[in-house]
């Protein structure tokens, strides 16, 4: 089929699975799967081949570096202890466990091998696309794993192609791969984003910053693939890197505009990732005989199960020597959550794109023995993560009762209450320093106590509900109503929190006029008399300044707010993600006062 009719049919496929799954309630990448394989029943469709260098060099940079810049530094810098085991020497476990399953069903050890490196890594936009579920700090600890692991599977395989090529592998040679690859990789994710960063402070132009931010993960790829280092790594210690300096070196108009375009190609390029993992799986199908489907069908089952239990007990074994969790009290409550990780560790684009990078042939010694059996295994273990750990997930998330987590709602609500403060502390500095007068102080003041009270109305309202939620489950439990009628006052509550709230918001405006130009209380008060010039009508020019002084008023507290915002992330106290929701909240409020960049 044609480039075009491949592109037109993927995208079709995207948007019928976009439509129908909120109808079947299955995760989208579980339908966009299934209809890969229909779609791979079409002899001509499932000649559609992914060639292996389009996952390294094109998917995985954009959809890594997304994931990167939407990843908490403070969650990996906390966890960094569960993170560096079950990125490294988990992935080198679980490849050594398929390689001996491997090796039970007559795979030569090599091939085991390579497939071993290949399924060993859980994937970190499988995991996003379907972890959503799973309580925020163990959504960070799989993703922040997910996102490192990808460099020990790639050294992984390359020592295994080299034995399987007849290469001399030495302990001194496997030392120094894996220091080029995890050195070399941070090295060159570090230098990219370095220069990223000096292009980036040097520009304001929304067009220039957002190409600038396009490029980092690709070049950050080239120059770790030139240096025999990591491309993985050398995406994501860039991409983390950008998300922290970003706030200073970008623009509100540029990372509104990158917020909107981002997620939206990652999500193209994970839909049509998983239509064609799909079509893969149909395409090895058909291209080993028959009599050897059953017994690559058991080598895939037993992979796969090895993969689960190699995870948990490696968790077992891991547990003594992490931080204690106080969210997990109770031994059975840890066995849960270890469950839960487990199920949650899912394949996806690089194992696939690791088993399609296998040589068919080499000049010297030709085909690796067993590709096929690499890519139809490697493809059905991605298969059963998608399709059984996926609509598993859920049922284990409740199954494991995780306690409720209300510490992201705490720091945004503290976060919001404190910029708040901080910016209406600055007031008057900043009006004296901008010259703004009286008027557009006191109405810029009122909007900013609207707001702070506001914030403590929801603060205290989502307290309310905490405490009427438990109160409400303890007369379940107790099987009797509550005698001071809490279950009536519940919603009372809320409702009069409602009314507190809005009544708060209308605070008194100094500046509302009626139509007759009075105010409330009947005084008549006149436009201020800004212009000088006897010519200039003054009842026409004086409300555009005062507009001009209420924007530039509004945008220097909003300079103010990000100040603090970033103060509270360098300290910790609130998390990466909470300083991304609030500064996106800022940017927009900044792109509404200073208007939309005209990008022509």
């Amino acid at each position: 089929m044609e480039g075009l009719e491949v592109t037109v049919l993927i995208g079709l496929t995207i948007l019928m699975g976009t439509l129908i799954a909120p109808r079947v309630r299955l995760a989208l990448p579980l339908v966009l799967v299934i209809f890969g394989l229909l779609l791979g029943f079409v002899p001509q469709l499932r000649e559609i081949q992914l060639p292996p260098e389009t996952v390294l060099l094109l998917f995985l940079p954009v959809m890594l570096f997304w994931e990167s810049l939407t990843t908490s530094l403070r969650s990996i810098r906390r966890d960094f202890r569960y993170i560096l085991p079950m990125s490294t020497v988990l992935v080198v476990a679980s490849a050594f466990a398929v390689a001996g399953i491997g090796l039970l069903f007559g795979m030569p050890w090599e091939t085991a091998l390579i497939l071993g490196a290949a399924v060993a890594p859980p994937d970190a936009t499988a995991v996003a696309a379907l972890g959503r579920l799973l309580p925020r700090r163990m959504f960070m600890k799989l993703k922040a794993e997910s996102l490192t692991n990808d460099g020990t599977a790639l050294v992984l395989y390359a020592i295994a192609v080299s034995l399987a090529l007849g290469g001399n592998i030495t302990p001194l040679s496997v030392t120094m791969s894996v220091l080029t690859s995890y050195v070399g990789g941070v090295a060159a994710g570090v230098v990219i984003a370095g220069l990223g960063y000096l292009l980036l402070r040097r520009t304001s132009s929304t067009i220039v910053i957002n190409v600038t931010l396009l490029l980092i993960p690709f070049t950050a790829f080239l120059l770790a693939e030139i240096a025999h280092a990591s491309g993985v790594l050398a995406v994501v210690v860039a991409g983390l890197i950008v998300a922290y300096v970003s706030p200073r070196v970008t623009t509100a108009s540029s990372r509104r505009q990158a917020d909107a375009a981002w997620p939206f190609g990652v999500f193209l390029l994970n839909g049509a990732l998983f239509v064609l993992i799909g079509l893969e799986v149909q395409f090895v199908a058909h291209e080993i005989s028959a009599a050897a489907i059953g017994r690559l069908l058991l080598i895939t089952l037993a992979v796969w199960v090895t993969l689960l239990v190699v995870r948990y007990v490696f968790q077992l074994l891991n547990a003594p020597f992490q931080r204690r969790n106080p969210a997990l009290p109770s031994r059975g409550a840890k066995a849960r959550s270890m469950a839960v990780s487990t199920v949650a560790g899912m394949r996806g684009a690089v194992s696939l794109a690791i088993a399609l990078s296998v040589p068919v042939a080499s000049g010297t010694e030709g085909e690796i023995a067993g590709r096929d059996e690499i890519v139809f295994v490697t493809a059905g273990v991605i298969l059963l993560s998608l399709l059984v750990q996926g609509p598993m997930l859920p049922a284990i998330v409740r199954w494991a009762r995780f306690p409720v987590d209300h510490m992201e709602a705490e720091e945004y609500e503290l976060a919001e209450r404190t910029i708040s403060g901080a910016a209406l502390a600055a007031l008057d500095d900043l009006a004296v320093e901008h010259g703004v007068g009286q008027e557009i102080r006191d109405k810029v003041r009122a909007e900013g106590y609207q707001m702070l009270e506001f914030s403590n109305a929801r603060a205290l309202a989502r307290e309310q509900a905490i405490v009427d939620a438990e109160a409400q489950a303890l007369d379940v439990m107790l099987d009797e109503p509550d005698p001071l009628g809490g279950g009536q006052q519940i919603g009372g509550g809320a409702d009069a929190g409602a009314a507190e709230a809005s009544v708060a918001l209308r605070l008194p405006d100094a500046t509302r006029v009626g139509d007759d130009g009075e105010l409330a209380d009947g005084e008549v008060r006149t436009l201020q008399m800004i212009a000088t010039s006897a010519d200039v009508d003054v009842m026409q020019r004086s409300p555009l300044l005062r507009h001009e002084e209420h924007t530039r008023l509004k945008l220097a507290l909003i300079d103010r707010k990000r100040e603090v915002l970033l103060g509270l992330r360098r300290d910790g106290t609130v998390d990466d993600l909470v300083v991304r929701r609030i500064s996106a909240r800022l940017d927009l409020e900044q792109v509404r006062l200073q208007g939309i960049e005209d990008y022509d």
